[in-house]
């Protein structure tokens, strides 16, 4: 990464590392960048350049400005722990999207707050601010055209790199607890430490941590 009069500025492969998005997806955010106002390049040794404070800020904002959480029902109390029908009805979903988000979860689903084991299978329970702070992460891509993160779990996609560097970061650190390890990796590579603990436990889905 480059630094120009302080401020760090980021080739499209450390895009992708920053942002955890493919290289398809950002490649069609700079294609349409007259309609979605992406910030302009700058050319550094024949390669092109993003200002990352002045990108990441703009990415953010498109990220919320993409995703409709309209349908997402923010009454009732936080604490309350909802069987799979119940968060599909706080999401505004059909009660199979939550079946296939226990099978393949996306990034930063939340750990069930308990379990109950019936004949055939077990039922996982999740708060609604669990579920709540889930939909307002844009990370996890909720909201977004077919309920998917664009560019990053749909088939053929490439997958988070965060998703590795926490696992790997869970590797080298197996006597820290989570929300250490999410302080380490905000600190090294950015965004909070409570996005990097939704990434830590996706990562410990994805790996078996």
């Amino acid at each position: 990464m480059k630094t120009v009069d302080g401020r760090p500025w980021a080739n499209r492969k450390e895009l992708i590392e920053h942002s955890g998005y493919s290289r398809a997806s950002l490649a069609n955010l700079w294609r349409d960048r007259d309609a979605n106002g992406h910030p302009s390049a700058r050319p550094m040794n024949g390669v092109m350049h993003w200002d990352l404070e002045e990108w990441t800020h703009w990415f953010e904002k498109h990220a919320e400005r993409t995703r409709d959480l309209s349908k997402v029902d923010r009454a009732g109390d936080p604490d309350e722990e909802l069987p799979p029908a119940g968060q599909a009805r706080l999401l505004g979903v059909d009660p199979s999207r939550i079946t296939q988000y226990t099978k393949k979860p996306p990034p930063g689903w939340p750990d069930p707050i308990r379990t109950e084991q019936l004949e055939t299978r077990t039922r996982e329970y999740r708060t609604r601010a669990q579920l709540w702070e889930w939909v307002d992460n844009p990370a996890s891509g909720f909201g977004t055209k077919g309920g998917q993160p664009t560019g990053r779990t749909a088939k053929g996609a490439a997958p988070d790199p965060r998703v590795r560097l926490a696992a790997e970061a869970l590797a080298a650190l197996p006597g820290r607890k989570a929300a250490e390890v999410a302080d380490i990796l905000a600190e090294r590579h950015g965004k909070s430490v409570s996005t990097w603990k939704q990434i830590i436990t996706q990562a410990r889905k994805e790996f078996r941590q």
